[in-house]
């Protein structure tokens, strides 16, 4: 109680964002760059880092300053279409990728639930992942209606949720015994392996002879990058800080203590991110390919011959607290933007963002259910969720910009300069990685 008493007066709203953000996706990613590249890409992660800190920052400071929550002041001062539009578009992408975090949840906790009958295993397999997948949900909709004062709650378990992650994936990059001039070297700005462009592209090109037996694909050797710099620099996240400090109460008095939860807060997310990345670095690079890293999962079991079975139990540990962490956040985040943009709503305990919040649950959890027991081909719903970030990203930055330095709020807001320029530069690193993921879409499609 003690040690959770202390980290309550150090963390805050920003520890939530973290929480959801170090999901399934940032741990699996993270991991596939430290193998793919080594510790080239760690200052990508700091700077990453940079822009989510100055976006929580401001977006902390709109939620402390303005009289209404951001999509009710972008009701207000541009119309209830603008506000519909951010709700829903996040909301889809909440729920596409809810998805996942249901798929990550079964793939860390299965492997001990099944028996050593192979047998066995295949007929007990669809009845386990269906009933981890009910309890989990029903769990986290329980906890969603049953608790009062959800967010004093929901910030006591992503600290505890936070800190297992921090123990296991620590705990792993000691036994990897990173290389401190790979360390070191890694902060120094670097693209590799550039040869095949900055875009994606088709390989073999289309118009090119094939040979017999070779497949045309979709090849991009930075989308491991991009997706590690997308969940370090969630915009999404970034956007909900404001939502969050609210639920807290901070007003214009705790602007102070907004700014160093967000510096503390999106540390620890930073941190806990390139520990990942070392631990791959260290053990996985020049190892086995990138490509083999399909899953959470893969990555455990490619540690677990080196370190043994309690450093991946650990790390399985942090991989759970990871999926069920992202759980009910990644949820609640699309469930109160949708209630808000429609104007019902934007708090964790009124009735419809608890009701939105349940149907992204349930989307997520059905998906999931249809991928893993059924065999369900998700690469049509990962490039719905793609274009829908494509739409997403660019709106929640500006956005956000927006309310910093619209003439309604400027003077109510009085942004610091530094957060503008982290805002502006990261509203400019979204807009690219935009160009980038509509031409991987383009691109799949026309392989279809």
């Amino acid at each position: 109680m003690g040690l959770l008493r202390l980290l309550r007066e150090r963390f805050g709203p920003a520890i939530i964002i973290a929480a959801v953000v170090l999901g399934p996706g940032s741990i699996l990613t993270s991991s596939k760059v430290g193998c793919q590249y080594g510790y080239a890409m760690l200052w990508v992660i700091v700077g990453a880092g940079l822009l989510m800190i100055g976006s929580t920052a401001l977006s902390a400071r709109l939620g402390a300053s303005l009289d209404k929550t951001p999509c009710g002041e972008l009701a207000e001062h541009l119309g209830r279409p603008v506000s519909v539009f951010i709700g829903v578009v996040l909301f889809l992408v909440v729920a596409a990728f809810q998805s996942s975090n249901n798929i990550a949840v079964i793939a860390a906790i299965e492997p001990y639930l099944s028996s050593g009958d192979q047998a066995g295993q295949a007929a007990s397999s669809a009845w386990v992942k269906t009933a981890i997948l009910l309890g989990v949900n029903l769990i986290v909709v329980a906890a969603l209606f049953g608790m009062k004062q959800l967010y004093a709650g929901l910030e006591k378990l992503m600290i505890a949720l936070m800190t297992i992650m921090v123990i296991g994936f620590g705990i792993n990059l000691f036994f990897a015994q990173p290389s401190l001039s790979g360390l070191l070297s890694g902060l120094i700005p670097s693209f590799p392996d550039a040869s095949g462009g900055w875009l994606p592209r088709i390989d073999p090109p289309l118009g090119a002879e094939i040979v017999e037996g070779v497949k045309q694909k979709v090849v991009d050797p930075y989308w491991a990058v991009q997706g590690m710099t997308a969940t370090t620099f969630s915009i999404a996240g970034a956007f909900y800080q404001a939502y969050l400090v609210k639920e807290k109460g901070w007003t214009k008095n705790e602007l102070s203590k907004g700014l160093m939860d967000s510096i503390t807060g999106i540390a620890a997310l930073g941190l806990t991110t390139m520990m990942i990345m070392c631990t791959a670095a260290a053990v996985l690079h020049g190892k086995i390919e990138a490509s083999e890293l399909k899953s959470v999962t893969d990555v455990a079991s490619s540690l677990q011959p080196l370190f043994g079975d309690f450093a991946s139990i650990l790390f399985v540990l942090g991989i759970f607290a990871g999926a069920f962490s992202s759980f009910l956040v990644n949820a609640a985040i699309g469930g109160v933007l949708l209630s808000d943009g429609l104007g019902l709503g934007a708090s964790l305990d009124q009735k419809w963002p608890k009701i939105f919040t349940v149907a992204a649950l349930m989307f997520g959890m059905v998906v999931a259910y249809l991928a893993s027991v059924s065999g369900m081909d998700r690469v049509a719903l990962i490039v719905f969720a793609q274009a829908l970030t494509v739409l997403g990203g660019p709106a929640l930055a500006a956005s956000l910009i927006y309310l910093a330095i619209g003439k309604p709020f400027k003077e109510r807001v009085n942004a610091p300069g530094w957060m503008l320029f982290l805002v502006i530069f990261g509203f400019a690193i979204v807009t690219l990685l935009t160009i980038r993921t509509a031409v991987k879409i383009y691109l799949t499609i026309q392989l279809w």
